[in-house]
């Protein structure tokens, strides 16, 4: 009987090439790819994703976080787990193309993906100079029992995925000369999270601005 190797074990060299986003081949050094090959794509949603310098940029720095928490022993969950995740995830962000703005749909389930591999793995939060990825970071807000955990997805323009308690909100970044201002919607109502360092104001549906303090590590 032939011996399938899982894919977490056989993507584990390559990880090598993730922790940089790049690998050298026969002397020349190529830019970390797509998981998927965009001449080739079939699916609605990698049509898209191709077409799209923001979603291209999400998809290569998933793949990157992906390949980096294969090789993650200590993982939560462990590797193999995260595999079968991964193709869940894949599954359900294909299904984006029926949704009435796939594009939205698309960089929310990105979002969200990068927050759980980064959230369960030391090593996909390491500080590679190439990430395009950072947190997730507690704030504490007043008026909010629960911390919020906030992902940054570091493309253009920006994408911010907040979570707290049962909850979550992903947000784009929008022009602001004065801080860091992403807003966002879905069918709650209207988010906003305006950053100024280690302080912020977060609004959600239904309640006025909120004051938010990065809680402080350890």
């Amino acid at each position: 009987m032939k011996r399938v190797t899982p894919l977490w074990v056989a993507l584990i060299t390559a990880s090598a090439c993730a922790a940089t986003s790049l690998c050298a081949n026969a002397g020349t050094s190529t830019v970390l790819a797509t998981s998927f090959d965009c001449a080739r794509a079939s699916a609605a949603i990698e049509k898209l994703i191709c077409r799209t310098p923001q979603l291209k940029q999400m998809d290569i720095e998933l793949t990157r976080l992906y390949r980096l928490a294969l090789t993650d022993d200590h993982s939560v969950p462990r590797p193999d787990k995260v595999e079968i995740e991964q193709r869940f995830w894949v599954d359900a962000r294909n299904r984006c193309s029926a949704e009435a703005e796939p594009k939205a749909c698309t960089i929310r389930s990105y979002a969200e993906r990068a927050h759980q591999l980064r959230q369960g793995s030391v090593i996909a939060r390491t500080k590679d100079p190439s990430r395009r990825t950072d947190g997730p970071v507690a704030f504490r807000c007043t008026g909010l029992n629960a911390l919020i955990a906030v992902t940054y997805f570091n493309v253009e323009p920006r994408v911010v995925y907040l979570k707290w308690a049962n909850t979550s909100a992903t947000l784009v970044q929008v022009p602001n000369d004065s801080a860091t201002q992403f807003n966002g919607k879905d069918y709650r109502g209207s988010y906003s999270f305006l950053q100024n360092g280690s302080d912020a104001l977060f609004q959600i549906p239904g309640s006025g601005q909120m004051s938010c303090t990065v809680e402080p590590v350890g």
